[in-house]
């Protein structure tokens, strides 16, 4: 998991301006009676079947129409039409990720950490730009499969909100130490020559022993998806267990010592694109996907480095219904866009906006930019030209390019290490949180 830095706060709502801001994709509040299951009726379950109580949960219930919600999700976003046969492997597994998630959510509920209908909306509208959709497409296709809404709604909110709660009980640990990147720096340093991979994984937890069978078959039948050609990326988002099912599965280029011996062996010698079989690793089954091989000390990429100035809101802004104070920051921040000669006056500008981001953000890598327009941005502005307004649902930046070259990085820049070390301390405390929820939940299974 990549926790953003200060650059990274206004991309929500990247490149929208106030001339073309529209209502967000759909209602959420709404979202749940929209979805009118259209599978034939004898391939879902009943009314009676899908109200049966599956497990209760620290007093809450998941019933059998949860599981099957969720198992059919599976089969719509992996796009293969999972069989009936497919569909019944999922459900153990599936109501353990459910048990899970709603292990989370009572977390969620208990620190108040609250994820709203605007979250969620810009999430699906998110997943939706990045597969070619329109607004409200998502909804439409979720229905015409047989799945409520309601289900991916829910799956947001709870990812959504574990990502913020884990950045809230790493507190201070958020912050990686100057010595820390340097002893990470020195040891790549000395692995020069070695070669590092490009890994994607779906985590599939075993806590118990009992467990296992149940997880082994799962892993069988996600197996044979991928193998058949479902999109790695959306079934580690649908059920891999590690925080790097936000980004798809990716874990990003790792060295030797980073992996798992067992899980080492094994992309040592699978080709990129193929799939592996189910891995014992600590705590439960891996399954992973080798997508690139390199050299350490040998990597030629652009790095760019750039001066923001941030304007912040004070309230959130409502895209349909900007406030007049909204719109006047926003032909403030078109006077500094215009009036920015150089990099220097957009951290003059920053200071006077006082907004307590910094305005430089260190050197970045431009093609390990999440975001695809701002990594476009980045990538194609002119040197030393301020851009337009981006604007956010907490304030206004403009950004400059300052520099921008190609290098042969020899070692990832310090961010880049900083994100490494970061991930790794997230990993571990999610699943230690986990643990810790699991061994003092009360959770009664039905049949």
């Amino acid at each position: 998991m990549r926790i953003p830095s200060a650059l990274f706060g206004f991309l929500p709502l990247f490149g929208l301006l106030f001339g073309a801001m529209a209502v967000l994709p759909f209602d959420v509040a709404h979202a749940q009676s929209a979805a009118q299951p259209a599978a034939p009726r004898a391939a879902r379950l009943t009314a009676a079947q899908g109200a049966a109580i599956a497990a209760v949960v620290n007093g809450d219930v998941i019933t059998h129409g949860d599981i099957d919600n969720r198992a059919r999700l599976f089969a719509l976003s992996t796009g293969l039409g999972a069989s009936q046969e497919v569909l019944d492997r999922l459900v153990a597994q599936v109501r353990r990720q459910l048990i899970d998630e709603r292990l989370r959510l009572q977390e969620l509920q208990r620190r108040g950490i609250a994820v709203g209908d605007r979250d969620i909306a810009q999430a699906i509208a998110q997943v939706e730009a990045a597969n070619g959709m329109g607004a409200g497409v998502m909804r439409q296709r979720l229905a015409a499969g047989g799945v409520e809404m309601r289900t991916m709604i829910d799956q947001f909110r709870v990812q959504i909100g574990w990502s913020r709660l884990l950045r809230e009980v790493l507190g201070r640990n958020a912050e990686v130490g100057a010595a820390e990147i340097a002893e990470l720096g020195a040891a790549l340093r000395a692995q020069v020559g070695q070669a590092e991979f490009r890994v994607a994984e779906i985590f599939i937890p075993v806590s118990e022993a009992r467990q296992a069978a149940d997880a082994q078959r799962f892993a069988d039948t996600i197996i044979g998806q991928l193998r058949s050609g479902a999109p790695f990326g959306v079934v580690a988002a649908q059920f891999s267990q590690s925080q790097t099912a936000l980004q798809g599965g990716d874990l990003g280029w790792v060295q030797p010592n980073q992996l798992d011996p067992e899980v080492l062996r094994i992309v040592q010698i699978m080709p990129p694109g193929a799939i592996s079989n189910p891995i014992r690793v600590p705590g439960g089954i891996s399954i992973v996907t080798l997508r690139g091989k390199r050299v350490i000390g040998n990597e030629v990429a652009t790095i760019a480095t750039i001066r923001q100035a941030f304007l912040p809101f004070a309230s959130r802004l409502d895209p349909a219904q900007p406030t007049e104070a909204q719109r006047a920051l926003l032909e403030k921040a078109r006077q500094v866009s215009q009036g920015a000669r150089s990099c220097e006056d957009l951290e003059r500008a920053n200071v006077a906006a006082g907004s307590g981001r910094p305005a430089d953000p260190g050197e970045l890598r431009v093609d390990a930019i999440e975001n695809g327009s701002l990594r476009d941005l980045i990538a194609t502005a002119p040197v030393g030209r301020a851009s337009q307004p981006l604007i956010a649902d907490d304030g206004i930046a403009v950004l400059m390019v300052c520099t921008r070259e190609t290098k042969n990085l020899g070692v990832p820049p310090a961010r880049e290490l900083e994100q490494r070390i970061l991930g790794e301390r997230v990993e571990l405390t999610g699943r230690q949180l986990m643990r810790e929820l699991q061994r003092r939940a009360v959770i009664d299974l039905r049949s």
